[in-house]
């Protein structure tokens, strides 16, 4: 992204304006590099997923029946270590009033760098539920409630990074050819 604004300034062009990652109390990797460098350039954040697969909606318990379908296709919905946060999180919204959708969205848009949180509320009933919560702020003492089950700039686990972009998987593109790799 940082090139991609060095390559605007140059040429003249437009500089990108935004940029759409997930982000979510699982998935905090982001906020390592991505949200301080679109801070930096002034770029907005259209964070997805701000549910997390759907386990940020309280409804996938440890040990419990679920209602959501397609539990039974996505390994990001029996995910132990995921559960097991998303266990902890549920007495702490519990704490706040809140019901985990709404501490959910609020942890996604009270970061500084995230400029809104994209939805895909599946039903009618979902999305007038999402709507009560817009307004919701975290106080700082649950923030920092959150911030110690998930320490920031980190994904709860491997999961959290299922996207693998070019650069990770192409080993050219991360490696210097053998013969100039050392340091002289």
């Amino acid at each position: 992204m940082v090139q991609a604004q060095w390559v605007a300034e140059r040429a003249g062009l437009q500089r990108f304006r935004t940029e759409q990652p997930p982000y979510s109390i699982l998935n905090r990797g982001l906020e390592r590099e991505v949200l301080p460098m679109a801070q930096e350039y002034g770029m907005g954040v259209m964070v997805w997923g701000p549910f997390g697969q759907g386990l940020l909606t309280g409804r996938v318990r440890k040990g419990g029946e679920n209602d959501l379908k397609r539990t039974q296709f996505s390994r990001h919905l029996t995910d132990e270590r995921r559960i097991d946060v998303v266990e902890q999180l549920i007495p702490l919204a519990e704490e706040a009033g809140l019901p985990m959708t709404h501490l959910a969205m609020a942890f996604a848009v009270a970061h500084p760098g995230v400029t809104a949180a994209l939805l895909g509320p599946r039903t009618m009933e979902h999305l007038d539920d999402l709507l009560v919560g817009v307004d919701v702020e975290l106080s700082d003492d649950i923030i920092d409630r959150i911030d110690e089950i998930v320490p920031p700039g980190t994904d709860v686990t491997a999961l959290d990074q299922e996207y693998k972009p070019p650069a990770l998987l192409d080993t050219a593109l991360r490696r210097r050819p053998a013969g100039l790799r050392s340091a002289t």
